[in-house]
Formats: structure tokens, C-alpha cells, sequence
């Protein structure tokens, strides 16, 4: 046994737009060295809250370089590549690797619904496409589609598929993937909200939208687990759990763009379709982040 390939807190990253809806580039890096500052133990590029479904493909390559230009060597870099065609996570999934990645995040497909077995062929195909190690992204709130357990095992059995993304909050799922696929299969979760109990199922991690406000607190909350400190784990998690309400009262990446805003991580811009949060939101944004001491009152 030699344990799962990572663990800890990794936020997926948010991408700062200009006035003209561009990448703003210089700031996406200074963002990314700022989260390795502050004890991120990974980084994530171009997942959902990154707003990968309006970037285009040379805007998506060019994200993970950016940030494999200021993270790489400090901590990994697990970028995103997922696609509902298999041809084109393929694709992201070679650039990232030729690029330096050290693991690639992929969707489970959307829209298009595929069965168990055409998750497991599409997984298949891009492993034997590629050297780099895979997580699967299980979110069926936006994919429709949710990868059982027994596929997973299935995929688990292919020697560089080494984890899972667990978007779906369901507290049943960490104890039965850990005993279907053994106790070196990467367990991460991607529902802030519930990361103590997953790490108390077997969990090893978190991709975390929260970790873009509060990168500090979410590695302390980790690092404080590690260490058995379960009173200071407790804490923190009282000070984080109204931020991580928030940040999904509205459409994600709003919330947090808002948050970032805030922080002075430019200005609250998004891409259509998604749009600004409503003054209501951002009241209850802001509340939450002074009540984590993020803010002042």
C-alpha cells in the first residue's frame, strides 16, 4: 500500500476576466501564487468554477500553462480536461500532460447521458491515450449522469485512473468506493459543506470552491485533521460552514467572483450565461466571509 496520490485542500481555481471578458492573465497567476502562499496543497485550472464551459480551447490550454508556469514544483497541478466528447477530453488531457501536469481532472460526460458502460469506455479511451494520472469527476447535479460504484471499481483497475472527485453529498459513497476500490484510491470530495464527515468516511481531500476566499482556513482545517486536532477541525469548520452556504445560492462561479472581489482579486466579472449575484446575494456573501474573519465587520 502506498496511500492516495494526494490529499488535502486544492481550490479550483477561479479565472479573473478584464473589462473586454478576456483572461486577465497577470492577475490568474498572481491568484495562483497567492493560493500556494497562503498552504494550498494543490491547484485546480479550469474546472467549473474556473468557468471552463465559456473558455475556448486555446484559452483553456493556455490557463493550465499559466498556471503551471507559477505552481509547478510547488505543489501539483491537477487540471482540468473533461469534455462530453471523448475525442476532445483527449485532447486537454495530452496538453495537460505534455504541458507538466501531475493529474488531470475529468468530468463525468454531460448532456449527452451516456450509460455505465460508455462512462467506463469513455474513462477507458482516454487512459490508454495518454500517461498521465486520472481523476474522475463525479458531479451528477450538472453531468445528469452519475458514475456508479461498480464502474468506478472497474476504473480503479486501470493503473493510472488513481481517484475521484465526490461532487454528488452523498455521505453513503466515500466507505463503499473506499471498499470497492481499495484504500489507495484518492478520495476527494467536491462539496465543501461536507468535507469533516467525508474526511471521517476514509476521505483524503477536498476540491474546494471555498479554498478561493479562504485558502488559509481550508488547508489549517486539513492540516489540523492530520494532526488529530478534531476540537481546532471543529472550529474551523463553524467559521467556514456559512461561507460554503453561500457560494452556491446563485450559479457558481457568482458567489465567489463576488467574494474574490472583495479581496481585491479583480474586478466581479463573469461570462454569459452566467451573471453577477443579486445585491441580496452579495449582503449574505459578505456576511459570511467577515463571519470567517475574512472580512472586517
Amino acid at each position: 500500500m502506498t496511500g492516495p496520490l494526494f490529499k488535502g485542500s486544492f481550490p479550483a481555481l477561479a479565472t479573473p476576466m478584464l473589462e473586454n471578458g478576456d483572461v486577465d492573465e497577470k492577475r490568474f497567476q498572481n491568484f495562483v501564487e497567492w493560493q500556494i502562499d497562503q498552504g494550498s496543497h494543490a491547484v485546480c485550472p479550469v474546472g467549473t468554477t474556473g468557468e471552463s464551459p465559456t473558455l475556448g480551447h486555446d484559452e483553456h490550454k493556455r490557463i493550465t500553462e499559466l498556471c503551471l508556469e507559477v505552481a509547478k514544483g510547488k505543489v501539483p497541478v491537477i487540471a482540468g480536461t473533461g469534455s462530453n466528447s471523448t475525442r476532445e477530453a483527449i485532447d486537454f488531457t495530452l496538453h495537460a500532460q505534455k504541458a507538466g501536469a501531475d493529474a488531470a481532472l475529468i468530468v463525468a460526460p454531460y448532456y449527452n447521458k451516456p450509460s455505465q458502460e460508455g462512462l467506463y469506455q469513455h474513462y477507458k479511451a482516454i487512459h490508454d491515450s495518454t500517461d498521465i494520472p486520472i481523476i474522475v469527476y463525479d458531479v451528477p447535479g450538472r453531468s445528469i449522469v452519475h458514475v456508479t460504484v461498480d464502474t468506478m471499481q472497474r476504473l480503479s483497475e486501470l493503473p493510472r485512473i488513481c481517484g475521484v472527485k465526490d461532487a454528488t453529498a452523498d455521505l453513503a459513497l466515500p466507505v463503499r468506493t473506499r471498499l470497492a476500490c481499495g484504500d489507495d484510491f484518492t478520495l476527494l470530495s467536491g462539496e465543501d459543506a461536507t468535507i469533516v464527515p467525508f474526511l471521517s468516511l476514509g476521505g483524503h481531500g477536498c476540491i474546494s470552491v471555498t479554498a478561493n476566499l479562504a485558502p488559509r482556513l481550508c488547508a489549517d482545517l486539513h492540516e489540523a485533521w492530520w494532526a488529530g486536532d478534531y476540537e481546532k477541525v471543529s472550529k474551523i469548520n463553524d467559521l467556514l460552514t456559512p461561507l460554503h452556504e453561500v457560494l452556491f445560492i446563485e450559479s457558481s462561479p457568482g458567489p465567489v467572483k463576488y467574494g474574490l472581489s472583495l479581496l481585491g482579486w479583480g474586478a466581479n466579472r463573469l461570462r454569459l450565461p452566467l451573471l453577477s449575484v443579486s445585491k441580496q446575494t452579495e449582503v449574505r456573501v459578505r456576511d459570511a466571509m467577515v463571519h470567517a474573519g475574512l472580512l472586517n465587520g
